[in-house]
């Protein structure tokens, strides 16, 4: 069968995802079904929303739109995740449902979405489709992919995540209810493990707790970690209808921020929230987030990780100029009790372990 071209308006007729995650999307030659793989940003995408997969080029790709894509060459991912969270392994060839989106991970790539649908690159294994412009040395290359048409409803309008976004519960009443934010240095600075170590030491304190992962970019690594903990509800900023936050206007962010604690707040069980804030405190989203109001409206408690002493201190410094006082340090460097001891001997804050947050006593302090 031959692939669309940018001077063709091909349509694939396409069934959406049932439980286990992979579609009939075109046949062989022999008039076999091949199938898709749906990626873990689609997950709230409802089976009668597309209605088949169609290449155009009177539309220029969004952050958010849905594509069908086929997989050219395979590089640094070597698997993607599925709707349901498993890992699936990537074959050339394989057809595969992701989201373009923006991507800022100075441990791995910085990609932007494409200006056409030529060629580009999966940015992540969360079902990110962009095309990279730097990478760590560590890494190879991200995976290449082919896009072969935008998802489309039934009347030829391109789908995007905004499409699915969640709403509030409008007949729920929604209360404010404490929020605890977590904050760091930078990607890998122990933030996940701090807030999932958080949530478990609440739980065991006897609080229902949502986790919510407010900027990012698409995956579902650390809502596992969340869910691994005790979490009872789960969000971040793919199911506000954002692949990834990075580029997002300001007031977009916020408006994120606040989509989602209301979400959380409308939910009857729902005690506390905790809140990972991703990347670090120069990044610009980041930086966005905590200096707006509704940041100073909704969070009660700050706790900033750091992999070391003097990121601790220029963290606190920077929150403070922000008039922010984060309750504690946490993160990378409580691993050593050196590092956490000059940490402390520096900004006059408390660390806490991934140990004490799991203690509900501990915990529960927080709260105050």
């Amino acid at each position: 069968m031959s692939m669309p071209t940018l001077s063709t308006v091909k349509e694939h007729h396409l069934t959406t995802p049932a439980a286990e995650d992979s579609v009939p999307w075109q046949v062989n030659e022999e008039g076999l079904p091949a199938t898709s793989k749906w990626s873990f940003v689609t997950r709230n995408v409802p089976e009668q929303a597309v209605s088949h997969a169609e290449f155009r080029i009177d539309h220029k790709p969004q952050s958010g739109d849905l594509i069908v894509a086929s997989v050219q060459k395979i590089a640094q991912h070597t698997r993607i995740q599925l709707r349901c969270g498993r890992r699936s392994a990537l074959y050339p060839g394989d057809q595969i449902v992701v989201a373009y989106g923006n991507r800022y991970a100075p441990d791995q790539f910085e990609a932007e979405v494409p200006t056409n649908l030529d060629s580009c690159h999966l940015v992540a294994a969360g079902g990110i489709a962009a095309r990279a412009r730097a990478k760590h040395s560590s890494l190879k290359w991200p995976t290449s992919i082919r896009p072969e048409g935008y998802c489309v409803d039934s009347n030829g309008e391109v789908l995007n995540l905004r499409n699915f976004a969640l709403s509030p519960a409008l007949a729920l009443p929604r209360s404010r209810k404490p929020v605890i934010a977590v904050l760091g240095t930078s990607m890998n600075a122990g933030k996940t493990t701090a807030a999932a170590s958080l949530i478990k030491g609440l739980s065991n304190a006897g609080y229902k707790v949502a986790a919510i992962k407010a900027t990012g970019t698409g995956a579902g690594n650390d809502l596992w970690a969340y869910a691994d903990a005790g979490a009872r509800l789960i969000l971040d900023f793919t199911d506000a209808g954002y692949p990834s936050t990075f580029k997002l206007p300001t007031a977009a962010i916020e408006s994120c921020f606040n989509q989602l604690l209301a979400i959380s707040n409308g939910h009857p069980e729902i005690d506390v929230n905790v809140v990972e804030i991703a990347d670090g405190m120069l990044h610009q989203e980041t930086v966005d987030l905590v200096r707006s109001a509704s940041y100073a409206s909704s969070v009660d408690q700050t706790l900033f990780a750091a992999g070391e002493a003097m990121g601790a201190l220029a963290g606190i410094q920077l929150l403070d100029a922000s008039g922010i006082r984060p309750a504690a340090l946490v993160g990378l460097l409580t691993a050593s009790s050196l590092a956490a001891a000059e940490a402390e001997r520096a900004t006059g804050v408390q660390v806490l372990s991934k140990a004490d947050l799991e203690l509900p006593g501990t915990a529960v302090a927080l709260l105050a």
